[in-house]
């Protein structure tokens, strides 16, 4: 799919935002979740931005895969960093002055609940990661949150909305609790496309 189509079948609805944003002069993180095609969110460096871009992932073990998958959502001008990895990166945009933007997709189950920090999602108590917070007060980034809608089959909305500028003026797990918010509301938008697949109340 070439970028010109691209951006019709994924339009940024308030490319203005992003513009905005980044006029604070800070990096920013841009987070979603696994809901409609959240695959072409790596598009989102073909709107008005000048930044480079680093979307988290987790590496594939196979490496004819792993490379297969850094192609195909890396096409955008988005590179792809493994999430052991992220934190270095980080720290070598803040030290060089980097600014930059960064996508992460953090709505799944974390491994080890017993140590995770627990919130409400779906009404339900519910394990939850807080790395996009606890990078935001650390390098004090930006956060957004990438609020997706189905216009029709094949064709998706994006509407950026700022969380914050300021991470650390919020208390431990605020941030978390308000990207939990914003993924709430766009399943009982539309709940037939979250990925339900990958159940994510499994270590309840």
């Amino acid at each position: 799919m070439s970028a010109e189509t691209m951006k019709r079948r994924f339009k940024i609805i308030n490319p203005e935002k992003i513009t905005e944003m980044e006029q604070h002069g800070k990096s920013i993180i841009f987070m979603a979740g696994h809901h409609a095609n959240y695959e072409w969110m790596t598009s989102f460096q073909l709107g008005p931005t000048t930044r480079e871009g680093f979307g988290v992932y987790k590496r594939i073990r196979n490496p004819y895969f792993d490379k297969l998958i850094r192609d195909i959502r890396g096409k955008f001008f988005i590179e792809l960093i493994d999430k052991n990895e992220i934190s270095k990166l980080m720290q070598k945009n803040c030290d060089e002055n980097a600014l930059v933007n960064y996508g992460m997709i953090a709505d799944q189950a974390p491994r080890h609940t017993k140590k995770a920090y627990w919130g409400k999602f779906m009404g339900i108590d519910t394990p939850m990661f807080v790395g996009s917070e606890i990078f935001a007060k650390r390098f004090d980034f930006g956060l957004a949150f990438i609020h997706v809608r189905k216009v029709k089959r094949g064709y998706y909305e994006a509407e950026f909305k700022e969380i914050s500028m300021n991470p650390k003026a919020f208390k431990n797990f605020e941030i978390t609790d308000m990207y939990f918010q914003c993924i709430e509301k766009e399943i009982r938008e539309s709940p037939a496309l979250y990925f339900w697949t990958h159940n994510r109340w499994k270590h309840i």
